[in-house]
């Protein structure tokens, strides 16, 4: 059975992004009480409290967590950069470090809430060509598996004992501009704007996607599903090719053009063009969640059409 979120407290770590904007938003109007900890205060102001942390320290912000009804964590680095060897390193220690220092909060306060929401990803199963994977398909080999496996298992230690875990292995979440920006899609429009969103390398490479409103359903499901525990993909039904997703986005966007680009203009554009890891672009992966399916959840958006409609109607 699921609880209304009404009257009820959610803390939210690393939430000062666009998922995190999104998820308070979200909660907020479903009449919780949020509150986000993270390095810098919310570009976005709201109905939520921001209380100030570093991610690898105790502080007073662990008093938030006390008596509150529900824990999401959020925090880490983005990977949306060049890697360099300490790019890398802060990928890594931010999630890992992030994650322990929540569960050694919980160990500090007399009532620590019920449940804990954590994020996780879905390039956790590396950039298998053609395969569909699902929550019992085995991670993949290089940085962004590691960085995930090394992620779950910060969690599966800090996570309480009494404690219902929750873990998201969440794909590329498409949204609205909030004023923490929109995701991955912030790269992509302008590309798309200026007749580039086309064929990137072989074009086959998988995009798996969801919609910010079934993100945030599936978070809020989360934390208010008792029955709802261990891991979970969180990715639309869906997922489609990059020729086809970029296809659509020019489809909404009212672009014609969609220059096709070569694998080594994408790594030389990436790197000193828009200063990012090429392979985002190069690499994919076709995810579904067998979990969600076998339990009737049911996607607002389940096409990457509907999707992209609604974000732009």
């Amino acid at each position: 059975m699921a609880t209304n979120p009404e009257s009820l407290k959610f803390v939210i770590a690393g939430g000062s992004g666009f998922l995190g904007m999104s998820l308070a938003r979200y909660l907020s109007d479903r009449g919780a009480s949020v509150v986000i900890l993270s390095r810098s205060k919310p570009a976005v102001t709201g109905p939520w409290k921001h209380r100030r942390w570093d991610g690898r320290t105790l502080g007073e912000w662990k008093q938030e967590l006390n008596a509150a009804d529900g824990l999401v964590n959020l925090a880490g680095r983005s990977v949306d950069c060049i890697k360099t060897p300490d790019h890398q390193d802060e990928i890594l220690r931010s999630r890992v470090e992030s994650t322990r220092i929540l569960g050694a909060a919980l160990r500090n306060i007399d009532s620590p809430p019920p449940v804990w929401v954590q994020m996780s990803t879905a390039h956790i199963y590396g950039d298998p060509p053609t395969e569909l994977c699902d929550e019992e398909s085995p991670p993949g080999y290089g940085l962004a598996p590691f960085v995930g496996r090394a992620w779950e298992e910060a969690f599966s230690e800090s996570v309480l004992p009494e404690q219902r875990g929750v873990v998201l292995r969440t794909s590329f979440v498409v949204g609205r501009d909030i004023g923490a920006g929109m995701g991955a899609l912030n790269k992509l429009l302008p590309m798309v704007r200026l007749g580039l969103g086309g064929r990137i390398g072989s074009g086959t490479q998988g995009m798996s996607w969801i919609h910010e409103t079934d993100m945030n359903r599936l978070f809020e499901r989360g934390l208010t599903n008792a029955q709802m525990r261990g891991i979970y993909v969180a990715s639309a039904p869906n997922p489609v090719s990059q020729v086809e997703f970029m296809r659509e986005l020019r489809r909404v966007t009212g672009m014609p053009i969609g220059l096709p680009a070569s694998s080594w203009m994408v790594r030389f554009g990436a790197r000193f063009l828009l200063r990012t890891d090429p392979e985002l672009a190069l690499y994919g992966r076709y995810v579904h969640s067998k979990r969600l399916s076998e339990e009737c959840f049911e996607f607002c958006h389940p096409t990457i059409r509907n999707a992209l409609q609604d974000l732009w109607k």
